[in-house]
């Protein structure tokens, strides 16, 4: 069966930059490549929200806060999706997850399959 692991959050200054990583294993290239793919975040006490998502033929949207500092991308072959995030803030400090699911460009359909998540502290 496909399970998905984030990897990469750690403690970071205000200002610096970070790349997730999301890792499918129990799958191949081309069963992972049908899938569009989310990254979510939940910050301490708030709301999951939407950060970015990918869709299968690479087209991305961001949420507002995102869309200049963050990058989505992803590599079917690897079967991984990653998320640079650049000029990091406090704000930003939260559990990131990544998730499978379907759309198009301007749309996500999350399907309800997570990985675990990785914790992502911003603080000087």
């Amino acid at each position: 069966q496909m399970q998905l692991a984030e990897s990469g959050g750690t403690l970071v200054q205000p200002g610096g930059s970070l790349t997730l990583s999301c890792t499918a294993s129990g799958t191949d290239s081309g069963i992972f490549s049908i899938y569009a793919m989310g990254w979510y975040r939940q910050p301490p006490g708030k709301q999951r929200e939407l950060v970015a998502h990918i869709t299968t033929s690479g087209g991305t949207n961001y949420a507002h806060s995102a869309k200049v500092r963050f990058t989505i991308s992803r590599d079917n072959g690897k079967t991984s999706m990653y998320l640079t995030m650049n000029n990091l803030q406090p704000e930003d400090t939260a559990l990131y997850r990544c998730n499978v699911g379907y759309g198009n460009t301007e749309s996500y359909y999350p399907m309800d399959f997570w990985g675990n998540g990785t914790l992502v502290t911003v603080s000087s």
